[in-house]
């Protein structure tokens, strides 16, 4: 997956300038990004503070891992099954 090249620190504090009343155009033509990135941004980190930011990513990076075990498991338990339809 593509890292972005802002920090998530970035992120919150042009949601901030946004929410003070600066238009969006102003904050996308500063960072060089489009208006549909801003609001990208938005709809994701709406509402969040920078340590709101850094434990959802810490959550989704668990998340992923658990999803990794239970596609193992559910390989594992499907070829047992397998092997002992065979075997009866």
């Amino acid at each position: 997956m593509k890292k972005g090249r802002f920090t998530e620190q970035q992120i919150v504090s042009a949601l901030k300038k946004q929410e003070a009343g600066i238009p969006v155009k102003e904050i996308s033509r500063e960072l060089g990004i489009s208006e549909a990135t801003f609001y990208n941004w938005k709809a994701k980190y709406g509402g969040m503070e920078v340590r709101d930011v850094a434990k959802m990513k810490t959550m989704e990076s668990e998340l992923s891992e658990y999803k990794k075990i239970v596609a193992e498991l559910s390989l594992e338990n499907r070829a047992m099954k397998n092997l002992i339809e065979k075997k009866l």
